[in-house]
């Protein structure tokens, strides 16, 4: 089967890119041989996808500023690539399409008899105009504005898919009611099994890419509503986090910004936390952040946009108030984490969320 990516996914060290490649090497490993076609527009090319693919094609995604006034959404235009298709035509494979933004030849007729599948990773219009109403810098507040815009009118594209696979229970309910033929698809993610340790860890523990809005706004909640207001320790972990966050954070000795921590050390304090808490004001899809962290750590403190109909809510403490969370904090930070626990977090995680499981309900959704 092809699988068209837009970007390159790996290394997966952003949301996006850690579904498209732990499905990549879920599905190879069951024995599905993938040709893979990379977008690449700033990453390198890699060598450990050559380990799951049988073929591995790059195309340069066209950034030219000119695209910003075409009328389709950026984010598709910029990938339109006739390398692309004249790879799709030489066979009769399926074609897995990663996002909305890899659908610029979904309703092409040059491949108009073929299975085509394409991956929702959000109501991307929602997520835009989330962005928007984030976004402080007046250009890119327009930019947001106007994709959002564009997106809500092309989304209907997705008619021309025999199937799309949505990520969240609330985004399967949204595509199917508007097209029909979508099917839940959990998202895939670097963890094997549950591995949480118990007992007690010292420290509180955010993490996410601190250079977009919604990641930015929720490490300032946690500093100024929180964190300044208890003696508990936070660590925050993210590149690029701004000015801003940067001053706040200076001003406490309980909280600890750290911008250089590579995957694997993020990983390990998600480990050693004692509680990992990730609250969210921007609920489409689900944050793979919140399935890393019940795979790997103890305790979760989330707010209500974090596990909204995810199914998930029974495996975190879910407060939204300022008080409410600091009253959690006090709370378990003096209760151990038990095995107990641990099997709580077994018994949801290992079907729901099992790579080899979604892996087997893809490959039967294409080849029935």
């Amino acid at each position: 089967m092809h699988i068209v990516s837009f970007d390159i996914p790996y290394p997966a060290d952003y949301g996006g890119v850690v579904d498209v490649f732990f499905k990549l090497k879920a599905v190879s490993e069951c024995g599905v041989k993938i040709i893979l076609h990379c977008y690449e527009y700033g990453r390198q090319h890699s060598d450990e996808l050559n380990k799951y693919c049988h073929e591995v094609n790059y195309y340069q995604r066209n950034i030219s500023k000119g695209k910003f006034f075409n009328r389709l959404p950026y984010i598709v235009s910029s990938r339109s690539n006739d390398k692309l298709i004249r790879k799709l035509m030489n066979d009769n494979y399926p074609i897995l399409m990663e996002g909305l933004h890899t659908t610029f030849f979904l309703n092409d007729a040059r491949i108009k008899g073929r299975i085509k599948i394409v991956r929702t990773h959000n109501i991307e219009h929602e997520y835009y105009r989330h962005l928007a109403s984030k976004e402080t810098n007046l250009f890119k507040r327009s930019y947001y504005h106007n994709a959002a815009f564009k997106l809500n009118y092309y989304e209907p594209v997705l008619k021309n898919a025999q199937l799309i696979a949505s990520i969240s229970p609330a985004d399967t309910n949204y595509f199917q009611n508007k097209y029909g033929n979508t099917f839940y698809l959990p998202a895939f993610h670097p963890n094997e099994k549950v591995i949480c340790k118990t007992g007690n860890g010292s420290f509180a523990f955010y993490h996410g890419n601190l250079s977009v809005a919604e990641n930015n706004e929720a490490a300032l909640f946690l500093v100024k509503e929180i964190f300044s207001k208890t003696k508990h320790q936070l660590i925050i972990s993210g590149s690029k986090p701004s000015i801003e966050l940067q001053k706040a954070t200076s001003l406490h000795t309980n909280i600890e910004l750290r911008s250089k921590d590579t995957p694997d050390q993020i990983m390990t304090l998600i480990e050693k936390a004692h509680i990992n808490i990730l609250p969210t004001f921007q609920s489409t899809g689900i944050k793979l952040k919140l399935i890393t962290a019940l795979f790997r750590g103890r305790f979760c403190i989330v707010n209500t946009p974090m596990i909204a109909k995810t199914g998930l809510d029974s495996l975190c403490v879910v407060e939204d108030s300022p008080e409410t969370i600091i009253q959690s904090l006090n709370k378990y930070f003096l209760k151990e984490f038990t095995t107990e626990e641990v099997n709580k977090r077994e018994l949801l995680l290992r079907n729901s969320f099992s790579n080899k499981v979604n892996a087997e309900k893809l490959i039967q959704k294409i080849f029935p």
